[in-house]
């Protein structure tokens, strides 16, 4: 549940302003609530609180916007192709701003790798965040991003191109290679998908 410590004023301005509808609280303690794509923004007192499955497009709007994230992604199959998952961690130096898992059907382990690098993008991306440093333990998925190495696999080829895609929503970015204990959270969320979900 991300709180964003903020001027409930002008945060309230900035929601209105894109369109959203703002209502008063419910309770004295509550000055406003917003819904937005999926999630619920109530303010008090020096924070809005915002809960729903789906809280980065409300949290981008709220808070100023831009900013370094470094993200963590990593994908798991069992068997290959196999079940699949992924995993996914966006950090500031105020610390994890958000996580998430999914199942995503049956893949290799490259492609759930793949999936998990666009789906922390699009995260990054809706967070608003201008400069995003990429890390995950998939040594041929960023080599294949960073063009050292080639991508002959049609499928993993279109994976490359939307992930360049997603690349250029960026001010700047950096993708590297960590060893997997560096990733260990992403890897626990995406292995965690598979044994609960």
């Amino acid at each position: 549940m991300p709180v964003v410590e903020c001027d409930v004023r002008g945060a309230r301005e900035r929601l209105t302003d894109a369109g959203v509808t703002v209502e008063e609280g419910n309770t004295d303690h509550e000055r406003w609530r917003a819904e937005h794509g999926g999630a619920t923004a109530v303010a008090y007192e020096g924070k809005v609180v915002i809960q729903g499955e789906s809280p980065e497009e409300i949290e981008a709007l709220l808070r100023d916007g831009g900013g370094r994230a470094h993200v963590y992604f990593d994908g798991a199959a069992r068997g290959n192709p196999g079940p699949a998952a992924i995993g996914w961690v966006v950090v500031t130096s105020d610390g994890i701003v958000t996580e998430g898992n999914r199942r995503i059907g049956e893949t290799t382990n490259n492609r759930a790798e793949y999936e998990a690098l666009i789906a922390a993008l699009e995260v990054a991306r809706d967070y608003g965040f201008d400069t995003v440093e990429l890390r995950g333990d998939s040594e041929l998925v960023v080599k294949q991003v960073r063009g050292e190495y080639d991508t002959n696999d049609p499928d993993l080829r279109e994976r490359r191109v939307r992930v360049h895609e997603l690349l250029r929503e960026f001010e700047d970015w950096s993708l590297t290679h960590v060893p997997r204990e560096i990733n260990e959270r992403a890897d626990d969320l995406a292995n965690d998908a598979l044994d609960h979900d």
